[in-house]
């Protein structure tokens, strides 16, 4: 009976193949755009600029070796605030130095010139690492005048160093140890793509049933047995989104070089298990609400969710406790922490077992909507 039913979606698959042919290019158009747009691991030349007051060697050096790093490049050099403050208003900078008069008489005269730094923030991402190149490169300028200060009062260049930099700090990035943004952000919006499309098919096939009231042929094939329908309407998506994640996967981890310290066949079984969760969260919507366009636009919702309760772009810790317990409804999220183990941290099966045990546990929403879709069709088939 499964057999039959696999076949008749096969079937239904050849015969209308758009909405599978849109989903699979938008999968793949996906996987293109954010492998090209974090070609480059983070943004580069930023946009910054600097207000010169001094308008003396100290300034113009400072000035230079901001533009020679490669995360932001000086667009301007303006002579006033307020030239800077209305570009970065306009969204032509993302941050600015302000160099007050007299810092390099102030230098001379070993006193302590201050700096100021304005960052725009509505944009999170290139506000952010703009302003830490920025104090970072303020706290190399300072380290630099101190060090031509101790120089000009006769202080051996050891001494100097130790003044400086009394304590050195040795920095280990512990999983993506190139703080590469396409890593963090691939390896989750990628497999939350795929899963929503996986889902939304689903669904969708399931109440394009309804629609065209083939309900009745549909359960003939499958003997009348829910549970077989589904699983047979199931099976030939699974395998199609297992199979473009699984690409994905290798292509991430293989040519993109994305770090892989874990067990290859673990994370097919952790794709295999969230495309597999994904449809039968899409089954039980599909087969709780009557109405098929009410339950697309609930599995949409759930679908999209997802992204923001999984926890890759805020922190699932730091929500409210309802907000917490709520996001462990999402397979996203256990998908996403097991993967973490596997890949980033090289951990096996003994650590993520409780990840894999709960994608397994969403299959019981499978045998839910199944009994309330059978319920549904009792009921008209009673009529």
């Amino acid at each position: 009976m499964l057999y039959r039913v696999i076949h008749r979606e096969l079937r239904r698959m050849v015969l209308q193949p758009r909405y599978l042919i849109i989903l699979t290019l938008g999968a793949v158009f996906s996987f293109h755009f954010f492998a090209t747009m974090t070609s480059e691991g983070q943004p580069q030349d930023l946009p910054v600029a600097v207000v010169d007051l001094d308008g003396t060697y100290l300034s113009r050096r400072l000035c230079h070796e901001l533009d020679a790093t490669q995360a932001v490049r000086v667009k301007a050099v303006y002579t006033s605030h307020t030239e800077a403050r209305q570009a970065m208003q306009r969204g032509e900078v993302f941050a600015f130095y302000e160099i007050p008069a007299g810092t390099y008489n102030e230098v001379l005269q070993f006193r302590s010139p201050h700096f100021v730094l304005y960052t725009n923030q509505s944009y999170l991402l290139a506000g952010s690492l703009s302003y830490r190149q920025l104090a970072t490169m303020g706290k190399l300028a300072a380290g630099a005048v101190q060090r031509e200060v101790l120089r000009k009062k006769g202080v051996d260049e050891q001494q100097i160093m130790g003044l400086i930099q009394p304590v050195a700090l040795e920095t280990h990035a512990v999983g993506n140890a190139k703080a590469n943004y396409q890593v963090y952000l691939m390896t989750t919006l990628i497999p939350g793509i795929i899963a929503l499309m996986a889902m939304l098919h689903t669904a969708y096939v399931i109440g394009r049933e309804r629609q065209e009231r083939t309900v009745r042929s549909w359960m003939r094939k499958a003997g009348d047995n829910v549970l077989v329908a589904f699983l047979g309407k199931m099976h030939p998506y699974t395998f199609h989104y297992t199979f473009l994640l699984l690409v994905a996967e290798i292509v991430m981890y293989g040519p993109m070089h994305f770090p892989m310290a874990g067990s290859w066949p673990l994370l097919m079984l952790l794709s295999l298990l969230l495309v597999f969760a994904a449809q039968s969260a899409g089954c039980f919507l599909m087969g709780c609400v009557p109405d098929p366009s009410v339950a697309m636009s609930l599995t949409s919702a759930y679908g999209t969710l997802a992204f923001t309760m999984c926890g890759f772009s805020f922190p699932v810790d730091a929500m409210p406790l309802p907000m917490q317990a709520f996001s462990l409804l999402f397979p996203l999220r256990h998908y996403f922490l097991a993967m973490r183990d596997v890949t980033l941290f090289g951990n096996g099966l003994a650590v993520c077992w409780p990840q894999v045990c709960i994608l397994v546990a969403f299959w019981l929403l499978l045998l839910v909507g199944a009994a309330m879709f059978g319920r549904q069709y009792e009921r008209r088939v009673a009529c």
